[in-house]
């Protein structure tokens, strides 16, 4: 049913979508990031971030703006964080085209967005790193060079990566957890339940190994 509701309203969207939406959204990144070390006497990103009360003052282009915030890091780390991004975005356009791609970021801005209103925060972080839970389930099997020297298998850095959101949830403010959840949608409506299969999977394979491993 859900699957039928995706569908539907992907072929809503017509032409009415971005290719390599992705490359777009990391060289705003990139933009705001290096606007910010300029000497201009105030950040771009203090212009562009979610700010519920300036919404409704009529600054509107705070609903969008703030998906080109780049992630907090330094300046050698936030190369490999918008190419990071980049590629995640760019495997799951080419595993769905770019019209399905489109829908799902523009789900998880719209969640987010409404958390936003909610809670009076809004985050890009949490989406982008969906895009990782996404190419986990895909490819859960592939394997990275983590430091260009350590190889692991993609669905385990994923549990990593869930950890990370689960202790978000857990030990975040009511407001980071109505933002985190609302920002999740589009991997919750798209991966949900062969998430859950694929955990379930793996929890019992390790589960297996551990008991056989005590004999």
């Amino acid at each position: 049913m859900i699957t039928r509701f995706l569908n539907t309203l992907e072929q809503k969207m017509g032409r009415h979508y971005i290719p390599d939406l992705m490359k777009y959204l990391c060289l705003g990144m990139l933009g705001v990031f290096v606007l910010d070390y300029l000497p201009f006497g105030i950040s771009a990103s203090s212009l562009l971030y979610f700010n519920r009360s300036l919404i409704l003052q009529g600054q509107v282009w705070r609903l969008f703006t703030f998906v080109f915030l780049p992630p907090d890091s330094s300046i050698l780390f936030i190369l490999f964080s918008l190419y990071f991004y980049y590629m995640l975005g760019t495997m799951l356009e080419n595993r769905w085209g770019s019209r399905r791609f489109n829908l799902y970021y523009l789900i998880g801005v719209l969640g987010s967005i409404l958390g936003g209103f909610v809670t009076g925060y809004a985050t890009n972080y949490y989406l982008n790193m969906s895009l990782f839970l996404a190419i986990a389930v895909l490819y859960g099997e592939m394997q990275l060079n983590l430091f260009m020297v350590l190889p692991i298998k993609m669905k385990y850095l994923a549990w990593v990566d869930a950890a990370l959101l689960i202790y978000s949830f857990l030990f975040g403010s009511w407001p980071s957890r109505i933002a985190l959840l609302l920002s999740l949608a589009p991997f919750f409506l798209f991966f949900g339940r062969n998430a859950y299969l694929a955990a379930r999977h793996d929890w019992w394979k390790l589960r297996n190994w551990w008991n056989n491993r005590k004999r």
